[in-house]
């Protein structure tokens, strides 16, 4: 029998505590259910394939400040030293670098712009890049469908911008604008203007990779003349560390009227742009574990003052002939009805919690199940917390009972 009725009428009449341990418990529930929903999504970002092999690859930015310099000469020399290095595998002019947090996006389309939706036109918001022929291989990056551009094929540019004619872009991509497939001979428009795809990669990540088109990416045939240039590098498995603390002096003895801003691995600038959202996790992951802490402890410290004030009372019931094992199942009970209760009204609250989240913090959608297995995993703590004092207040002597004081 689980004596439910005198459990309650118990409760009733310290309704204080137990009040203040149902809000406890639904705080709780509402904030670690969000949070572990938050939790698995920056995990996902986090651990996201970038299409890249980010340790052996890293990017050099320089400024050159030689006045009258041949500028595309200047790319293709620096080119051609950066290959020329022992232990790398490949060097490639880029204008914008991947993972750096800094570089362009644009939205192509598969129409005109002029063009509208019930005409078909689908557009995708998309990073991209002007390279030269050598970039693919230098970016490790896995050839899908069609081809990539040859040298001939790359706009070499000193002064007026001109449009290519080709582009290479990512599956993501063509699964957006083109989700029927076979996105090779079709067009991405800028503008009115039509780009032919003549390559589909399978990965690539662009500057930004907590962007939700992160991986939609398009690499254009394009060298343009510019004192800001930047080169990615692919070094030989083990050989990065060696080649970056060697590339600056030799970039400086080939010419040396620049100044090289920065040499960065891939890995390090993703792990530099990633630094907020990776300090928000370890924060998250300490509230939870406060939380549910303090909860725990206000599950023990309410259950030992309940054996405290009813000493006398669970003396009588084991001289009544009471089990242990009924005294046990007595605080399990109550700490069963305190928790359904205070879930009950956590799981409102999270609900709520996690619609605000959505509109106004941009956080995804919150999943339901997170409630269930927070409510599981508290249910799991409040009867571990409520084991030992229970325990011990079985083992109270039934001639505590005949005791005056």
């Amino acid at each position: 029998m689980l004596e439910i009725k005198p459990i309650i009428h118990s409760l009733v009449r310290s309704k204080a505590g137990a009040v203040l341990l149902i809000l406890q418990i639904a705080i709780t529930l509402a904030i670690v259910s969000n949070s572990l929903s938050i939790i698995k999504d920056r995990l996902e970002y986090l651990n996201k394939d970038t299409g890249y092999p980010e340790k052996d690859v890293f990017y050099i930015t320089t400024n050159v400040f030689a006045v009258d310099t041949e500028l595309l000469y200047l790319i293709e020399e620096t080119e051609k030293t950066l290959r020329g290095m022992d232990g790398v595998v490949n060097a490639s002019y880029m204008s914008d670098v991947p993972l750096s947090g800094s570089g362009s996006a644009s939205s192509f389309g598969n129409k005109p712009m002029d063009q509208d939706e019930e005409k078909g036109y689908l557009s995708a918001r998309t990073g991209q890049s002007n390279a030269g022929s050598q970039v693919f291989d230098t970016l490790g990056l896995v050839l899908k469908e069609g081809r990539l551009f040859n040298e001939t094929e790359v706009l070499k540019i000193d002064g007026a911008r001109e449009l290519p004619q080709k582009v290479v872009v990512t599956q993501d991509y063509i699964n957006e604008v083109y989700p029927e497939g076979n996105g090779v001979g079709q067009f991405i428009y800028i503008g009115n203007t039509p780009v032919e795809i003549i390559g589909v990669v399978e990965r690539a990540m662009g500057a930004w990779p907590s962007d939700e088109a992160a991986l939609n990416y398009s690499i254009f045939p394009y060298v343009g003349a510019s004192t800001s240039q930047k080169f990615v590098v692919r070094a030989a498995s083990g050989m990065r560390e060696t080649v970056m603390k060697e590339v600056e002096d030799i970039l400086l003895a080939q010419f040396n009227e620049r100044v090289i801003m920065n040499v960065q691995g891939f890995d390090d600038a993703k792990k530099e742009y990633q630094a907020s959202d990776i300090l928000m996790l370890r924060m998250l992951v300490i509230l939870i574990a406060l939380l549910v802490s303090i909860t725990a402890l206000g599950i023990f410290g309410m259950t030992v003052f309940n054996i405290n004030k009813r000493t006398k009372q669970i003396g009588t019931r084991r001289a009544l002939g009471a089990r242990k094992a009924d005294i046990v199942r007595y605080f399990l009970v109550e700490n069963s009805i305190l928790c359904i209760a205070g879930m009950t009204l956590g799981a409102i609250g999270a609900i709520y919690l996690g619609q605000i989240l959505f509109e106004h913090y941009s956080v995804p959608a919150f999943s339901k199940a997170y409630i269930v297995y927070t409510a599981v995993f508290i249910l799991s703590v409040s009867i571990l917390s409520v084991l030992f004092p229970a325990n011990k207040a079985a083992n109270i002597s039934p001639s505590i009972a005949t005791r005056s004081v």
